[in-house]
């Protein structure tokens, strides 16, 4: 089974997280961030992966720790979940529309880590969420689950749209990334490894 739990507390946050990839799309995250409790939903559910999600975090300062944190802890189940990456497909693309905007992501499970971010996003709060964070939990998913990921957002206007966007396309990319293919016996790389 394709499943592992990550634990994280520091002076600024603690965080517990479970994360199934083969999974139907169920989720159960509280984070104190509504508008990122509803990110992280779309992640689990676009992705058909389940996440249950608890942090507590210094609120009182701003949401960027809880949500940072949260990003190392997902990437770092993401990468212990995969184990031995045989017969994945590894890579993922999608193509998201909502309203006036369009996002973009596509992912290599690489094991090189790597973040292009190509979204001129709206600087506004969504609710208690700043929506610049969303680059900064993309950038600790990428560094802590060694994933390749380049987001692209073509056009939006509308922040919540935007975010909302990016969060569906990346989860979307990664549900086809981490597919079983049974043609591939081995590890789809002609290195024979997944890593730098």
């Amino acid at each position: 089974m394709r499943r592992a739990e990550v634990s994280r507390k520091t002076g600024e946050t603690a965080i517990e997280l479970k994360l199934n990839l083969d999974g139907t799309g169920k989720s159960d995250v509280h984070t104190g961030v509504g508008f990122f409790d509803h990110m992280l939903t779309h992640i689990a559910r676009h992705s058909l992966m389940d996440l249950t999600a608890r942090a507590e975090g210094d609120l009182h300062i701003d949401a960027h720790h809880t949500v940072e944190d949260v990003g190392i802890c997902l990437g770092k189940a993401f990468l212990q979940a995969l184990g031995e990456p045989k017969g994945l497909v590894r890579y993922g693309h999608a193509a998201v529309p909502m309203d006036e905007t369009l996002a973009e992501a596509a992912v290599d499970i690489s094991g090189r880590p790597f973040l292009h971010f190509g979204a001129d996003m709206p600087r506004v709060m969504i609710g208690a969420f700043d929506a610049e964070l969303t680059e900064e939990f993309f950038r600790a998913f990428a560094m802590n689950s060694r994933c390749t990921l380049h987001i692209n957002l073509r056009y939006g206007s509308n922040a919540h749209h935007c975010a909302e966007g990016i969060f569906k396309a990346v989860a979307r990319a990664l549900g086809m990334a981490i597919r079983i293919d049974p043609r591939v016996t081995d590890v789809p790389s002609t290195k024979g490894m997944l890593e730098a």
